[in-house]
């Protein structure tokens, strides 16, 4: 394969991350994240040394009154292999609790793109997807799960 989908997602947190209104989302993120990892056609995940990437800085021009925002960054196979992921199992679970965790936000918080296979995206390169995704709505630049554009050498 010559390419891979680039995924990053982020989240406003309705309180710290060592608060109790958070310990089940936290509770959870290790198994989530082995989950994905073993998720047919995942390729890499952004992560620091305690396995997530919770603490990595990046998309401060996003916090607004929120307690800060987290990242997440990956790559995959395709879009169906995401998609597959994403919507079964203990993450669509996790999935339905996000109001719980995360502020509810207007804007664009998921924003894909295709790199050449190998490439393990920045947060700045997330941050530059998720921008023009909001400024520009869904291209082959950026693009969502509802509107996806096909890899272009």
């Amino acid at each position: 394969m010559t390419h891979h989908l680039a995924q990053v997602n982020i989240a406003r947190l309705v309180a710290p991350l060592e608060s109790e209104e958070l310990a089940d989302f936290v509770a959870a993120l290790d198994e989530v994240n082995t989950d994905a990892e073993n998720a047919p056609g995942f390729v890499w995940r952004l992560a620091d040394e305690s396995g997530n990437a919770t603490g990595i800085a990046a998309f401060a021009w996003d916090v607004e009154d929120s307690a800060g925002v987290i990242v997440n960054l990956s790559t995959w196979e395709s879009v169906d292999a995401l998609k597959d992921y994403i919507y079964d199992g203990r993450h669509v679970a996790m999935l339905r609790r996000r109001r719980e965790w995360f502020h509810k936000v207007p804007e664009a918080t998921t924003a894909l793109w295709w790199v050449p296979a190998g490439h393990r995206p920045t947060t700045a390169e997330a941050e530059a997807r998720v921008r023009s995704l909001r400024e520009h709505g869904p291209s082959p630049f950026a693009f969502t799960l509802r509107e996806t554009f096909p890899y272009r050498a």
